[in-house]
């Protein structure tokens, strides 16, 4: 295992453009590679920014996605990598796992470690898994697994199947319904740095096969966590499957169940009732 340490964030911008020229003829193993920063603060402006966008309330602790923010851009320069099997360009987040073990201050210094595994083969392509692990004072406070979608990629021979479901209730009630405006991947995208072309706008989306710009599947997941804020597990796991994409415009609803001493959640279109996030959210 290679593990480097960098002295300052990645530029987004020229990662976003470095993936758009690397893009053709990857293919093979991921590579042994871990990307890391330490003593990691939280910008307050960016905080409350992000805060604004997904809808949760400004407090002392960090939003449980929020540290995924901090994970993103390393996650991002890992597989921009000439090495990375899978192009960044079009890939598709499709399930994402976070592990809160406690509280994060919204002061505190953290480090954060990501690194990549599981090259699984998908009916549509082939997926991968983007890992994260933060720790403050030498103790880990928070993880997560993203599992993303190239379609139409290749997974390497004997590669094990892509596990990309969450298994939910019924979720016939809803709690809240949302008109999701036609510029909020723009929105989220200006806080988050994902600057992922099938976000932005309707010419850029239609260029990787949607029909218009989506919802990044963490502002949906933000957004649900939001409607929860003050009844969640200080210690929590949240798992999201990332179903449909979200059409920008539109209009979704919120189902929610309690179970086990948390949620199962579920975002729809309000009209047709496709599913665009189906959750699970439990103590740990």
């Amino acid at each position: 295992m290679t593990r480097t340490v960098l002295d300052a964030p990645p530029a987004m911008p020229a990662l976003f453009a470095r993936a758009a020229l690397t893009a053709r003829g990857r293919g093979g193993d991921l590579p042994d590679t871990r990307l890391a920063r330490l003593g990691v603060e939280v910008d307050p402006a960016s905080l409350a920014a992000y805060s604004r966008v997904c809808g949760f309330p400004l407090a002392d602790s960090l939003p449980v996605t929020y540290p995924h923010l901090l994970a993103f851009p390393l996650q991002v320069a890992l597989m921009t990598e000439r090495e990375f099997p899978l192009a960044l360009p079009g890939l598709v987040h499709v399930r994402n796992q976070v592990d809160q073990l406690r509280p994060i201050g919204a002061g505190e210094a953290l480090d954060v470690e990501v690194w990549a595994e599981r090259l699984a083969a998908h009916v549509r392509g082939a997926t991968v898994d983007l890992c994260a692990s933060v720790a403050a004072g030498g103790a880990e406070v928070w993880r997560s697994r993203s599992t993303y979608l190239a379609r139409g990629a290749t997974a390497p021979e004997g590669a094990p199947e892509a596990d990309v479901g969450v298994s939910v209730g019924a979720l016939d009630r809803v709690s809240a319904q949302w008109r999701v405006p036609g510029d909020t991947g723009r929105r989220y995208a200006a806080v988050s740095g994902d600057m992922n072309p099938i976000h932005l706008t309707g010419v850029t989306a239609k260029a990787f096969g949607f029909k218009r710009a989506i919802a990044h599947g963490m502002w949906v997941k933000g957004r649900t966590l939001a409607a929860l804020a003050g009844r969640l597990p200080d210690a929590v796991s949240v798992d999201v499957a990332f179903r449909k994409p979200l059409l920008l415009p539109g209009t979704v609803t919120l189902s929610t169940e309690p179970v086990e001493g948390g949620w199962d959640v579920a975002v729809r279109n309000a009209k047709a009732g496709t599913e665009h996030l189906l959750g699970t959210i439990r103590p740990s």
